[in-house]
């Protein structure tokens, strides 16, 4: 059995190239983590914790009274992302209902 070439595939790899060689190779904020044991000078730091005012009903969408203790984690969420305070996926798996509202 013969096997068919495409001929985007070269194309595909030209385009990765062209981007790859277009990226700087520099950033412009310092990168922290290279030196494990130094924290780089200027890298950002969190030094307070924000939360609006709905924050705390946005992330007990979909659950109802009382709260479980494994919810208590909320109180120590800092300022990074978490997959909890966001929807889902639809349908059968939107356990929360965020998608229906």
């Amino acid at each position: 059995m013969q096997r068919k070439h495409s001929r985007i595939t070269p194309a595909v790899g030209v385009l990765v190239l062209v981007l790859a060689g277009s990226t700087p190779a520099t950033a412009e904020y310092p990168v922290a983590g290279t030196d494990p044991s130094q924290r780089p000078v200027g890298a950002p730091r969190i030094t307070e914790v924000v939360r609006g005012p709905d924050w705390y009903e946005r992330a007990l969408t979909g659950i109802s009274r009382p709260y479980p203790q494994s919810l208590r984690f909320l109180e120590d969420q800092g300022n990074w992302y978490t997959p909890f305070i966001h929807a889902g996926m639809p349908g059968r798996y939107d356990l929360r209902g965020w998608l229906s509202q």
